[in-house]
């Protein structure tokens, strides 16, 4: 071996992931501001009927019609270790990237690896743990590695291009959603906020392993479930936390929405991180001062949960739109309503 070089099975002292990490999970997304401005610029084309959802209404993946019962669902989804596990770090970045799926009402059948690696500094056992943790979670979803892509980063970073299926005649989007709809929230939010705070030293290992939890848990469940319910529209919350989403939801749908702060679930235990700011991360500043131009508060509405509406969720939850008589079929919390009103617009009370 020449001098200097490495044995990717040679034992390395590896460094803590997030040490490396500017960002962590969905958190380190480009401000949702900008990068939509910059979208509008790459959307004109040829169209194409069988292309039955694009990038045009910000939707969680892309669906393309085969025939008039098959479509395909393809989505990309990769981001830096909020996590310091290598086999967690995989997991949640994997169940992040099949949520996009399950938002459209699909089916995940395969995905790809994304990973750019300091293998020198980080050594081939954190890789092999970050990518058996990835194939852990896809394989609980009933769908197959077939490949993947690898680079040389300084900055870890790992997740999934995944196709899925779906009937056409199933689809949901971000686009249906009622007036007189209500929204179903069906994971806690929080995670951004317990990642941001770890980073700072001011979260323990227990309120970490319900983040974790959470963030690992497939969406499968509750996709079914909002089938079968008849969801009108429906989204995953992410990067852009709960405000963002949802103005997307009311946006595509032409509608407005009323959201209730105090039935918005949440981690036990974030609360005070979001009081004194250690929970407060540069994404979820960002996204606050995005919501600034489409969110109007409530003034009783405490500057925390104001906080916490805009916390930048990793695998987080989905969010749903459905008739009010059937929100009792979805495990979840009611947390508003769609309305009548400037399309894209939401008063927190």
């Amino acid at each position: 071996m020449a001098e200097g070089a490495l044995a990717v099975n040679a034992p390395v002292q590896a460094p803590p992931l997030t040490s490396l990490a500017a960002g962590a999970g969905c958190g380190c997304k480009l401000p949702a501001g900008e990068l939509l401005g910059l979208l509008e610029r790459t959307r004109a084309g040829r169209h194409d009927a069988r292309l039955l959802v694009g990038s045009a209404t910000s939707d969680d993946a892309a669906v393309y019609r085969l025939s008039d019962e098959l479509a395909l669902v393809q989505t990309v989804d990769f981001f830096t270790p909020p996590v310091d596990d290598p086999f967690d770090f995989g997991r949640i970045a994997a169940a992040n990237a099949l949520s996009d799926v399950y938002a459209m009402g699909g089916t995940p059948l395969c995905a790809l690896n994304i990973v750019a690696f300091p293998l020198r500094s980080l050594g081939a056992e954190v890789l092999a743990r970050v990518l058996e943790g990835g194939a852990a979670v896809v394989g609980e979803a009933g769908a197959q590695i077939v490949g993947g892509h690898s680079i040389e980063d300084a900055e870890p970073k790992y997740g999934l291009a995944v196709t899925g299926t779906v009937d056409p005649r199933r689809l949901v989007t971000n686009a249906g959603g009622r007036a007189g709809d209500v929204l179903v929230l069906t994971k806690p939010l929080g995670v951004g906020a317990v990642i941001a705070a770890r980073g700072r030293g001011h979260a323990g290992e227990q309120l970490l392993a319900a983040a974790v939890a959470t963030m690992t848990q497939l969406n499968a469940s509750a996709s079914a479930q909002a089938l079968a319910a008849g969801a009108h529209a429906m989204t995953d919350v992410t990067g852009f936390g709960l405000l963002g989403h949802l103005h997307h939801v009311c946006r595509e749908s032409g509608l407005a929405a009323e959201l209730r702060a105090a039935a918005v679930p949440h981690l036990g235990g974030v609360e005070p991180l979001l009081e004194d700011g250690s929970g407060v991360s540069g994404g979820a500043r960002r996204n606050e001062a995005w919501a600034q131009g489409f969110a109007r508060f409530d003034a009783g509405v405490p500057g925390w949960r104001r906080r916490l509406l805009c916390d930048p969720s990793t695998s987080g939850g989905l969010l749903v739109a459905l008739a009010p008589e059937r929100a009792g079929q979805l495990e979840g919390a009611v947390v508003g309503r769609l309305r009548e009103g400037a399309a894209g617009t939401i008063d927190v009370v």
